[in-house]
């Protein structure tokens, strides 16, 4: 069986099932002791509740320290929660037989840099007792998958491996079981523009191919070329969860400024209204055009009107500021 044909088949089987999520969480939440006595309390996560469904490709984005790589371990099982539940391909996380059909690539992968490439790939394709003669086809078109099918690399021990080649081979190893969900934990981090690049588009075959992704990643454009949806965690809490568009505005989201007019009627057409002596500037709320007829019966001018929309950058630094979070913090 060929990845595409096992990803036929996952396309098929999510069909059978739509509104089945894939992740939901329930106030889930962690909290660590610490200290010499263990007195001290330190929360990881608090209340998450969250839902991700079939052939999404979700990011979450937060500071270091903001709880990213605990969420991501507790959804897979690795960390046991404190409080709340969670439920991951429908079964309660930490399901032992739920990881058979999950990838998941560290932000920090530990491999036995002694193997070759080819050799670590067999190794785990061992950890999921995949034939010999399923190994031998898919191995190949994976090593193709992350760029490395031409590299004589592959037959070198890892050790001597770049960054980008490691996050590569690690990617392979990740897809290894043709998994249904795959989580990838800050993929990009340490890359060069081109290592980086290289595993967007690989981020971007597998959503072609209906998987549903789940990843950390500081690059926040990257994550803007690539995600459906995304989630901001800040401080162990989700603060803002949706789609580009609902986060964002639409690209037809408008600053205006201009001068005179009816006031009253301005705010009809004009969110965020300020207005100074008989300046005024705001955010349109309708067409374009027809806002420009109007400007025109009351005898009103215009300054400017451009493209208003935030860049993804934009929109995580002000909602990390309304929580009195700063950059230095």
């Amino acid at each position: 069986m060929t990845l595409m044909d096992s990803a036929i088949e996952v396309k098929n089987s999510a069909s059978i099932l739509p509104l089945n999520p894939v992740v939901k969480t329930q106030n889930l939440g962690k909290f660590y002791r610490t200290g010499f006595w263990m007195n001290q309390k330190i929360e990881s996560l608090k209340n998450c509740t969250l839902t991700i469904h079939a052939g999404e490709t979700f990011g979450l984005l937060g500071q270091n320290g903001a709880g990213k790589t605990t969420l991501l371990k507790t959804l897979l099982g690795i960390v046991s929660p404190t409080s709340g539940s969670g439920l991951l391909l429908g079964k309660p996380i930490g399901d032992r037989l739920v990881k058979q059909r999950v990838g998941y690539l560290p932000e920090n992968p530990y491999f036995y840099d002694h193997l070759t490439g080819w050799e670590f790939l067999e190794f785990a394709a061992g950890l999921f007792q995949i034939p010999k003669s399923i190994q031998r086809q898919r191995i190949p078109q994976l090593l193709d998958l992350v760029g490395l099918a031409k590299s004589a690399a592959i037959k070198k021990q890892m050790r001597q491996y770049s960054k980008g080649m490691l996050q590569r081979v690690g990617m392979a190893q990740a897809l290894i079981n043709d998994p249904e969900v795959v989580f990838l934990d800050e993929p990009m981090s340490g890359l060069d523009p081109m290592g980086r690049y290289q595993i967007r588009e690989i981020i971007l075959s597998l959503k072609a191919q209906n998987k549903t992704i789940f990843f950390n990643s500081h690059v926040l454009s990257d994550v803007e070329k690539v995600c459906d949806r995304i989630a901001i965690l800040a401080e162990g809490e989700l603060i803002s969860i949706g789609s580009l568009d609902d986060l964002l505005g639409t690209t037809q989201t408008y600053a205006v400024k201009g001068k005179g007019g009816d006031m009253n009627s301005l705010k009809n057409w004009i969110s965020d209204l300020e207005v100074d002596q008989d300046y005024w500037e705001g955010h349109l709320k309708g067409d374009p055009e027809v806002f420009l007829g109007v400007l025109k019966e009351m005898d009103a001018q215009l300054f400017s009107l451009n493209s208003a929309r935030l860049t993804l950058e934009e929109f995580f630094m002000q909602k990390l500021k309304e929580r009195g979070i700063h950059a230095s913090g």
